[in-house]
């Protein structure tokens, strides 16, 4: 069976991502056929317009190849930094793409999923929509461009979701402007067909189909989140919610618990500098520096082991607390790579 389908609907480019039992979770071969098939839809006038959806199963796309990657970053990593650089091309062609790009948010949309969604210029979510960015609960950090799309988001919602790896549903992508429109998982196809027979007017279609998007409720914790948030330091941040004696707080600070300190101060630092990088590219090019180097410490492997492999959700993180991560770590991770090895667009 194929990973990735690709074919021609009249004047539409449909890219159908074909791996159900993995959730659809991306390979470097899926990847670089995304990339191939947009480099020749891009010079073919004959397409308008792009479709990008799942074709069975009910994840849209759960992330990257996880196993693949732990895998490849306990060896010599060339692997990985490989899936890396063919991902993050293809991020930034969907976010440079001139032809517009219509995703289908219908599912589990997480990890190189976000990545796949956010750079198109019409993004539709559904009630199916389960949107995340869970990386630090495996040692990771949130990439394929999480350091440009979460920290512009309102106040500090970005901060709250790339720490805490927080779900949101359709109606919140909205909200938040993370996705353009909320549709009923049924009317689907129906915005599909009409847009191959039409890509023209994909504003006006999608917009005539949508449905009214219910009550976003992370906006109810919008203040919270903002003032229990608002530190630059992981540490501050801790305080924060350990000096609030509400509920909301208190649970927010048991999740935090769980996740790799070494992976949360990465994602502070890559919101802070996300919010002034000068491109797209850019981000691009230091999210892959920093992946190379992520993924071959020890907290992703044991974020593996327990979230993926043993399933036993108790992780060892090392370091242990927020305090044991120093800058100078911090710094070597976010370091420039040598010319001859740094990522370049495609």
């Amino acid at each position: 069976m194929t990973d990735l389908l690709t074919s021609t609907d009249a004047a539409v480019g449909r890219i159908r991502l074909n791996r159900p039992k993995a959730l659809h979770a991306l390979n470097t071969a899926m990847g670089q056929a995304m990339l191939d098939a947009l480099g020749a839809w891009e010079q073919d006038p004959a397409v308008e317009a792009i479709l990008i959806d799942h074709a069975e199963g009910r994840g849209f796309c759960a992330g990257g190849d996880i196993r693949m990657i732990a895998e490849s970053g306990a060896g010599d990593g060339k692997q990985a930094a490989d899936f890396f650089r063919v991902e993050y091309r293809m991020n930034h062609r969907l976010f440079t793409y001139p032809k517009p790009v219509a995703t289908f948010m219908d599912g589990i949309t997480m990890g190189g999923g976000v990545g796949i969604s956010l750079p198109a210029r019409f993004r539709v979510a559904t009630q199916n929509t389960k949107f995340a960015m869970p990386e630090t609960g495996i040692g990771l950090f949130p990439d394929v461009g999480g350091g440009w799309y979460l920290s512009r988001l309102p106040g500090r919602i970005g901060e709250y979701i790339a720490l805490t790896g927080h779900r949101l549903d359709g109606a919140e992508c909205v909200a938040l402007g993370l996705a353009t429109h909320y549709l009923h998982a049924e009317h689907l196809d129906e915005a599909k067909a009409r847009i191959a027979a039409d890509p023209g007017d994909i504003q006006a279609i999608l917009d005539g189909l949508a449905a009214p998007t219910p009550e976003a409720r992370i906006l109810e914790h919008c203040s919270a989140i903002d003032r229990l948030f608002a530190a630059d330091t992981l540490e501050g941040i801790l305080a924060a919610l350990e000096a609030d004696g509400g509920e909301w707080a208190q649970q927010q600070r048991a999740t935090l618990r769980t996740k790799s300190p070494q992976a949360m101060k990465v994602s502070l630092r890559l919101l802070a500098e996300g919010r002034t990088m000068p491109s797209f590219a850019d981000e691009m090019r230091q999210e892959y520096a920093v992946a190379t180097r992520v993924g071959r410490l020890p907290d992703f492997a044991e974020g593996v082991r327990a979230v993926i492999l043993d399933k036993d959700n108790a992780p060892k993180w090392n370091p242990a607390t927020p305090e044991a991560v120093t800058q100078d770590q911090i710094d070597a991770i976010f370091a420039p790579l040598p010319a001859h090895e740094a990522w370049t667009p495609a």
